[in-house]
């Protein structure tokens, strides 16, 4: 039986309700796919898709909830009531979100917290590689107030970030005191700057394998769409195959493996990413990341690759479905994940002093004109998603330079 058929007859029994802050991040899925439910904020997206399906149900806050909050209501108890046999499943796992499900009988899918809680702190992680450690840049570990300024830039990470966010870019003795006077006695870990194109992607950990899901350049820092050095804004999965060479592929393969299988051993199951970058002056190919969690480019990646097997009749899987099936213990017979999509997002972000809320439909509008697929999010807070681009062609050229489809949605936003 081929993979989706194999997961759709599991789900009549063990149906999943996924509870998710931001109802895209559950899309990996045909929404009407029987057992499969999703609990999210009633935003204006979520609401009109909400209309036409059933099986999602929308919690109406004056605040947008998080998923531990959502977890928490009376009438996502009610909803859940009625769902014969419910699995839990979430976008990130925590300790509160365990709690919760732990405290009200639910039956949480993802793998315990305590492993993601090791593996992605930058103090931590290094203990936890041991000797996969060598993948890393060359890094040493002090307080803020030990740092000394060597005349030459650097990277600065706390042991805990997001997107970027805990990241910095230390290029001169005056930024290095202000870190050191606001955080004398935090820890650090600093590496040497490397210039070159970031690589990641989305993989998962069976009981007998780790499916590897497709490499995407990693867009990072651009203007108008962040006004963060470091953060995180899009993918694309067009240019990576361009980019990269048959040894560095080569040599991140070996590094997802080798991960993978560690986390498989301390009891990890499903989705994990990996973040590494290529340093312009040698080749050589870094690991920087670790992501125990559905990273966030995995539902567009599952709907590229369905965009790309829609004519194949074959046994071959998305990366959502692999992620859905490892946590329902469903091991396939046959087929692989579908590589070798076309295709990119990125984000529009809030920054620090303009929001672009106002505007949001009419950029919407203007984009979707153009062929794009936008979704558009309700935050305030700055570094969070304003507008979400998709696009079924890549619109990289190069490192940090935009294709013509690019430049679309540059001279839209700009």
């Amino acid at each position: 039986m081929q993979p989706m058929n194999l997961l759709k007859q599991a789900l009549k029994s063990t149906p999943i309700v996924y509870v998710t802050r931001d109802i895209e991040r559950a899309f990996g899925l045909p929404l009407d796919t029987r057992g499969y439910f999703i609990i999210s904020n009633a935003s204006d997206f979520a609401k009109g898709l909400a209309l036409l399906h059933d099986n999602i149900f929308l919690v109406d806050s004056v605040e947008k909830l998080d998923t531990g909050e959502l977890l928490e209501r009376e009438e996502t108890k009610e909803f859940l009531n009625n769902i014969g046999n419910p699995n839990i499943l979430v976008f990130k796992n925590t300790k509160q979100i365990e709690r919760v499900c732990k405290n009200k009988g639910w039956k949480l899918l993802n793998p315990p917290a305590f492993i993601s809680d090791t593996v992605e702190p930058k103090m931590s992680q290094i203990e936890w590689l041991g000797d996969l450690a060598i993948y890393l840049p060359s890094y040493t570990v002090l307080t803020c107030e030990k740092i000394e300024w060597n005349r030459k830039p650097f990277v600065l990470q706390f042991n805990h970030s997001h997107t970027g966010s805990g990241t910095m870019l230390i290029d001169s003795p005056e930024n290095l005191k202000i870190i050191k006077n606001k955080f004398p006695k935090r820890e650090a870990r600093i590496a040497n700057y490397i210039e070159g194109p970031l690589y990641t992607n989305n993989n998962c950990v069976f009981e007998d394998r780790i499916a590897i899901g497709n490499i995407s350049y990693q867009i990072t820092g651009l203007l108008p769409f962040t006004d963060r050095e470091f953060a995180t804004i899009g993918n694309d999965w067009s240019l990576s195959k361009n980019l990269m060479t048959k040894d560095q592929k080569s040599k991140y393969i070996e590094i997802v493996k080798m991960v993978g299988k560690k986390l498989r051993k301390d009891g990890w199951i499903g989705l994990f990413g990996i973040d590494t970058i290529v340093d312009n002056s040698t080749g050589k190919l870094y690991l920087l990341e670790i992501n125990c969690r559905q990273p966030s480019s995995t539902s567009f990646e599952a709907k590229l690759q369905k965009i790309k097997n829609k004519n194949l009749k074959n046994a071959n899987y998305t990366i959502f479905e692999a992620h859905l099936s490892s946590l329902l213990g469903i091991n396939f017979d046959d087929g692989e994940l579908i590589d070798n999509i076309e295709g990119a997002q990125i984000i529009y972000r809030n920054k620090k002093n303009k929001s672009l809320t106002l505007d949001q439909k009419n950029y919407a509008d203007s984009l979707e004109e153009e062929g794009f697929n936008v979704i558009i999010y309700q935050n305030t807070k700055p570094g969070s998603d304003l507008l979400r681009i998709q696009s079924t062609e890549g619109i990289m050229a190069n490192q940090n330079e935009f294709n013509e489809n690019g430049k679309k949605i540059l001279n839209i936003l700009s």
